[in-house]
């Protein structure tokens, strides 16, 4: 019977079942606001307590058929990989810092480039790698410490450095051919890659231009001197060396990362930068460093498996259905479809499994070619994660640079072109 009844709900959908969210954001925001101290009330709080009331709604299901549910939702292919994708991060980062390679990699780049384009050079080496290692993830675990560095060398708001880096992470998140939401969004929608690579990159390219000029303009006035050496040794440079190429020719983001802390040990053991005995302890520094995203990434699937059972997901996906006219408010509704969901889920990987299908079903009955609403669904979902403050990309963004989500969001520069970019491509492109 409770099976008949779950399925009856998430097919009506119920917005009720959207008020852990609302809690969380409430909680998190107002006590940031109200303290003038976003790291007053620690995401890891405000994410349990959302958990809590996820729990006590909903009494048709028991306790134990809850833990089962949320279960499912934390053993999730993607949730798992995240994971292990943030603990491979931080052991590269933890190895390649204390190898001296953050800094040797900073020196040398300011050796050899201005120090007023250093922030125009974050954001294309993050667009490069992203489009190539596939994750978001990946490349600001691998470029956070150098922004960081960057900012110290040069005098630039650590805030516009990070922003950079997430602004490049998002470039590729919906763009690279081995990114998890493409082969979601191309296999939910039923089109070929290279066509939906295509059509998603005619829509970007506008964002991104215009985001290398506002990242130029707002620092090419800014008069710095650096004043500290530019000393620089090309071996510890060798580890993002490696990385960079790695990511560029397509090879899997765990090996990669994997790869780049084995040799950032060998470097820094050579070099005199670490010593032998201490290996595993700056790998298990960095590792831990990325606990607190770890355990966030986990309950937040959690919160949202309770959610989508309960049918909060489902009210979304059924609102937006309900109002769409014509073809170009049929490729509106996927665009919003995709935006709304993943704000709900805060993982556009899963926020395209969900709202794939639906999707689907808008496109084929007002005609819309696959290659657009796999595009439409990839960029909106990437433009929502990359500016939720509670997604993984800006807390992980955060925890890496000492940060809060909101210190970085007013520098998001190329999420929020995406946007506008792929709302004019709705409007304004000829219809076929």
């Amino acid at each position: 019977m409770r099976q008949e009844s779950t399925t009856t709900e998430n097919v009506k959908g119920r917005a009720i079942a959207l008020l852990p969210i609302a809690v969380f954001l409430v909680i998190f925001l107002g006590a940031g606001i109200v303290t003038k101290d976003f790291y007053a009330m620690p995401a890891i709080v405000g994410f349990l307590i959302a958990l809590f009331v996820a729990f006590l709604q909903n009494r048709k299901l028991s306790f134990g058929e809850k833990l089962k549910v949320i279960a499912g939702g934390a053993g999730e292919e993607n949730i798992i990989t995240m994971s292990l994708i943030f603990l491979c991060a931080g052991g590269f980062s933890g190895a390649v810092t204390a190898a001296g390679g953050v800094e040797s990699t900073v020196n040398f780049g300011l050796s050899i480039l201005p120090a007023r384009v250093a922030i125009v050079g974050l954001f294309v080496i993050g667009c490069f790698i992203s489009i190539s290692m596939g994750t978001s993830m990946g490349t600001i675990a691998a470029l956070a410490p150098i922004a960081v560095e960057i900012s110290k060398q040069t005098g630039f708001a650590l805030a516009i450095c990070i922003g950079a880096v997430v602004c490049g992470a998002m470039f590729g998140d919906n763009l690279s051919m081995i990114s998890d939401t493409t082969i979601a969004a191309v296999k939910t929608q039923g089109c070929e890659m290279k066509d939906k690579f295509k059509a998603n990159f005619l829509i970007v390219l506008p964002a991104a231009v215009i985001t290398i000029l506002i990242f130029w303009l707002i620092t090419r006035n800014v008069q710095l001197e650096v004043t500290s050496t530019m000393d620089y040794n090309l071996w510890k440079v060798l580890p993002y060396i490696l990385v960079l190429v790695g990511a560029l020719l397509g090879i899997n983001v765990f090996l990669v990362l994997i790869g780049g802390t084995v040799v950032s040990l060998i470097v820094g053991v050579a070099t005199g930068s670490i010593a032998l005995p201490e290996i595993f302890t700056v790998v298990g520094s960095g590792v831990t460093s990325m606990y607190d995203i770890t355990v966030i990434s986990i309950i937040v699937a959690c919160i949202v498996s309770l959610v989508k059972e309960y049918g909060g997901i489902q009210f979304i996906l059924n609102l937006i259905k309900s109002r769409i006219r014509g073809k170009r408010g049929g490729e509106l509704g996927i665009a919003l479809l995709a935006l709304f969901v993943d704000l709900c889920t805060a993982n556009n990987t899963v926020a395209i499994v969900m709202a794939g299908p639906i999707a689907k079903e808008i496109s084929d009955e007002f005609e819309i070619t696959p290659k657009r609403s796999a595009s439409l669904l990839d960029i909106f979902t990437s433009v929502g994660q990359g500016m939720i403050p509670y997604g993984a990309q800006l807390l992980s963004a955060a925890s890496l640079t000492g940060l809060t989500p909101f210190h970085i969001m007013p520098y998001l520069f190329y999420p929020m072109l995406m946007a506008a970019s792929g709302v004019l491509f709705i409007f304004l492109r000829k219809q076929n």
